[in-house]
């Protein structure tokens, strides 16, 4: 015999919506914690009530999404929506309608759903068109990306910032696809995304701090774009995670006119990033920066040890430190002859350290 709850998480499966929203005002408190095996069942019959629930009037769609939000770290569940393509395009569809209250929090579950490598068919997903105002893209990527740029402090949406599609960008360039997609120079309007989530390192929202911290990093694991990355004509990235870990210290002028005109002269009131963690994944960027020969010497002659220096010195925090020394040994030390880098790179090496820097949100 099922029990009250397992009977009132049948309800959400009514035709009456008098009902149904009954159903998802009680249940939105067991969706977390031990009880919320309720929506677990064989087949996962609620979790398919849950999806068609998100496109219901607003105030039972906010109660499905937060729902699925609380369950979605569950693998079956996660695998569910992730791989259910009708679903993710539905989900879309609320998070890029202007109007809809919603669009945070359907932001959010996508987030969460791009814990799933499944995730990446957006990569390439065509879609309708949306207002000029948001995107002249068909492509679902570049769509959330205009969206995220555009839409940021409420501009587009009175109800939504989308802020935690900064997460879903930093998981999808986790994978091979998505970081591609983040590196390579989009038909449409011939800009590389990379260079649209950047300006965001010092914005106010913590969350989209996080996020684009994330996502930079992931990117840079595509080493030959580094290049670009660097160069001042290109994506001109090091300003951007410079500035967020500098403070307001001052520097002797023949240190200070090496380094990037940006971060060069900063006020006295300049505060640096107060998210250690974030600090921390700007760090392991530059470390990643490192990688190639020509980078480091590029590094090396904008003094970004300088800056590393202090950083180290002023910020107390075991993880900060650990990053900075790891980021100084390689500035520091003496290059190898051309001659012998060239036969160290024929022999091969070690690919285990890249992965063992890797920190997705």
């Amino acid at each position: 015999m099922p029990t009250e709850l397992e009977e009132l998480v049948d309800f959400l499966g009514s035709p009456r919506p008098e009902v149904r929203q009954m159903a998802l005002e009680h249940l939105v408190g067991y969706s977390q914690g031990p009880q919320n095996s309720v929506f677990k069942p064989e087949g996962l019959k609620p979790i398919k009530n849950l999806k068609v629930l998100v496109n219901d009037i607003a105030p039972r769609a906010k109660n499905a999404l937060t729902i699925l939000i609380n369950l979605s770290s569950d693998p079956p569940i996660l695998t569910s929506l992730a791989t259910d393509t009708p679903f993710l395009e539905a989900l879309l569809t609320q998070i890029t309608n202007l109007s809809n209250p919603n669009a945070d929090l359907a932001s959010m579950l996508l987030a969460n759903l791009a814990k799933s490598d499944s995730i990446q068919s957006l990569i390439t997903l065509a879609r309708p068109l949306l207002a000029k105002e948001v995107s002249t893209s068909d492509n679902a990527m570049d769509q959330l990306l205009d969206l995220f740029v555009r839409g940021a402090d409420k501009k587009l949406n009175e109800e939504a910032c989308f802020d935690f599609l900064s997460y879903f960008f930093a998981d999808v360039s986790r994978l091979g696809k998505g970081r591609e997609y983040f590196v390579r120079r989009r038909g449409y309007d011939g800009v590389v995304p990379i260079s649209k989530v950047i300006v965001f390192t010092e914005c106010g929202s913590l969350v989209r701090r996080k996020g684009v911290a994330s996502a930079i990093k992931n990117s840079c694991f595509d080493i030959p774009s580094h290049k670009t990355f660097l160069a001042e004509d290109g994506i001109n990235l090091l300003p951007y995670i410079l500035l967020p870990i500098m403070g307001p210290e001052e520097y002797p002028e023949d240190e200070m006119l090496e380094m990037p005109s940006e971060v060069q002269l900063l006020p006295p009131d300049k505060e640096r990033e107060s998210d250690k963690d974030i600090i921390v994944t700007h760090l392991e960027t530059i470390l990643l920066l490192t990688t190639t020969r020509e980078a480091r010497e590029y590094l090396r002659r904008v003094n970004v040890y300088c800056i590393v220096r202090e950083v180290h010195k002023l910020v107390e925090n075991e993880s900060v430190g650990e990053a900075c020394d790891r980021i100084v040994q390689v500035l520091m030390r003496d290059e190898e002859p051309e001659e012998k880098v060239k036969e160290a790179e024929e022999e091969g090496g070690d690919d285990g350290d890249d992965d063992a820097i890797v920190e997705i949100l």
